[in-house]
């Protein structure tokens, strides 16, 4: 079959595949965060933390127990880390270097699972399950937590209220991620994917020397780190790594279950304000920008130039055979446009056109769909930019949702949106400017370049993945780019919750006929508008001195 077909029937099945669940459940995750009641296991998990489950908290209560849990979080998994040594089924590996240990901890808080090890030779069964496949867990549900708090800000009215981080963080783990991730890890398991707690087989390489392999419970950290928009792997090759994703299938599903929830999410999100149509909107505009994107970097990967390309076929430097270029692409557009971080493929191989798109999809602020609660979120922030701008071009207060948006909104939502770009491009100018900096960087030029831009841009954005062309397991690079994920995480969250706290307070505007509809054709155009002239304006320059720089001297 023709390479370019075969990737646009793997594409079409996708679609198909969310189309046919995004009803369901999205109405399940409605029936979740609506309903009242609380379930055993939850009411225990209530007594634990000491929270009261009926009690309402404002947006700063909830800010502060989103905080307190990270914090608390990170000190438990750099705990882990360093005693791993001491603990059961370590497998005889010592303690992760302090930096190191700092940077991981931080990093899967976060949700971002940005990796400077080797997972397979760094870290024991014990630390594997309980502290990072616990937060691919916990760190998820934080975000959706996050989004349906700012979803009930535009929902409610006269009220200080935006529900408790407690149940929300409960309900999310139990009811929503527990069981796909368990169906999920049943599908791996059959399609060859490892889970165990053997220490290793030896195998003899095709050179004729012996290696080690490890098993571990790789399925279930394999499924909630892709369903989860995590993307941490349990093997330094990730989902490249055949324990990991197996075979064609099994890299279909892998895609499937990191589109599954940000995108069913967009119904959710209709029927809490109560707009079917408002969830088809948001829907419209990621699935917009995600279409566009992935099949940049399908066409840039597939449409190859030089020597070894030609003669090949494709751009399959990098890429895995039993997948393919289009495949892998796919998969690379799926996990840089969500918060995912997961490769099956080596993007800095990728042509200087296709690595330069992975570096847009996460410079957009990963909201086509976005991460788990991490992408709506960001998405309804462009969304009422969208509509202020709109305000000023016709010279009225605008209005999103029943809710006037006046100079307290777009604050928060110009603060949530320059948090991210600021710290990319300081960054990325810190690391250039020191030889510390300098010293990882594996190539010189406009290559080099973009390699350190990419990092940057991936911790920022709380991504995950990396080029890899860049020697980041040094002290400053787990150093900066730990602050870059804390900051580029928590600071966002904050303002995305004061935002909601402040539409909470207002009532209903009724519409009028200078109301914006926020449904049509018209608005979702807009909105893509002004998602990619804001990043343009934002990164173009530095794109500039990378990628493009790269492209154009090819």
């Amino acid at each position: 079959m023709d390479t370019t077909l075969a990737g646009i029937l793997f594409l079409g099945s996708l679609v198909i595949a969310l189309a046919v669940v995004y009803r369901p459940l999205g109405d399940y995750m409605y029936r979740v965060y609506s309903r009242s009641e609380h379930g055993r296991a939850e009411r225990a998990a209530y007594r634990l933390v000491g929270a009261d489950p009926d009690a309402e908290q404002t947006w700063g209560a909830y800010a502060r127990s989103v905080l307190a849990f990270s914090v608390a979080g990170i000190l438990f998994l750099y705990g882990l880390q360093r005693l791993q040594n001491h603990l059961l089924l370590s497998l005889g590996f010592g303690p992760v270097k302090p930096d190191q240990a700092w940077n991981t901890a931080v990093s899967f808080v976060t949700n971002t699972n940005w990796q400077s090890y080797s997972g397979e030779a760094t870290m024991g069964h014990l630390v594997q399950m309980a502290g990072l496949a616990v937060q691919n867990f916990v760190s998820a549900a934080v975000g959706m937590s996050v989004a349906v708090a700012l979803i009930r800000g535009f929902a409610r009215k006269k009220t200080d209220r935006l529900g408790n981080f407690w149940v929300d963080l409960t309900r999310t783990c139990l009811r929503v991620l527990l069981p796909i991730a368990f169906a999920g890890a049943v599908l791996l398991i059959a399609g060859g994917l490892v889970q165990n707690f053997s220490g290793g087989h030896a195998a003899d390489t095709i050179t004729g020397a012996r290696q080690l392999v490890p098993g571990g419970p790789v399925a279930s950290q394999e499924v909630i780190k892709l369903l989860g928009t995590n993307g941490g792997g349990f093997y330094n090759a990730n989902s490249a790594h055949p324990f990991e994703n197996a075979a064609a299938w099994t890299n279909w599903l892998e895609i499937f279950l990191i589109l599954l929830i940000p995108i069913a999410l967009c119904r959710t999100f209709g029927r809490l304000v109560g707009q079917n149509r408002q969830g088809y909107a948001i829907l419209a505009v990621m699935g917009t920008i995600a279409l566009i994107s992935v099949s940049l970097v399908n066409a840039f990967q597939l449409a190859h130039h030089g020597t070894v390309p030609t003669a090949a076929g494709a751009a399959m430097e990098g890429v895995e055979t039993r997948f393919g270029v289009a495949n892998s692409a796919t998969f690379a557009g799926a996990t840089t446009l969500t918060s995912t971080g997961a490769v099956d493929s080596f993007h800095d191989s990728y042509t200087s056109l296709g690595g330069m798109m992975t570096m847009i999809n996460m410079m957009l602020g990963e909201v086509a769909p976005g991460g788990v609660g991490s992408g709506l979120y960001g998405m309804l922030i462009l969304a009422v930019v969208t509509v202020f701008v709109a305000g000023l071009m016709v010279g009225r207060t605008p209005e999103y949702l029943g809710k006037k948006i006046g100079r307290r909104e777009i604050t928060f939502a110009a603060l949530y949106f320059l948090t991210t770009p600021a710290l990319v491009l300081a960054g990325t100018a810190v690391a250039i400017a020191l030889p510390e900096g300098r010293a990882g960087m594996l190539n010189g030029g406009p290559h080099g370049f973009s390699e350190v831009l990419y990092a940057f841009t991936s911790a920022s954005n709380n991504n995950g993945s990396a080029f890899a062309g860049l020697t980041v397991n040094t002290v400053f690079y787990d150093t900066a780019l730990g602050l870059c994920m804390a900051f580029g995480r928590f600071l966002p969250i904050v303002f995305v919750l004061a935002l909601a706290g402040s539409l909470a307070r207002q009532g209903a505007v009724p519409e009028s006929a200078g109301t914006l509809p926020t449904h049509r054709p018209q608005f979702v155009g807009m909105v893509v508008g002004v998602t990619v002239v804001l990043v343009a304006l934002t990164f173009l320059p530095a794109l500039a001195l990378g990628p493009l720089a790269e492209g154009i001297g090819s």
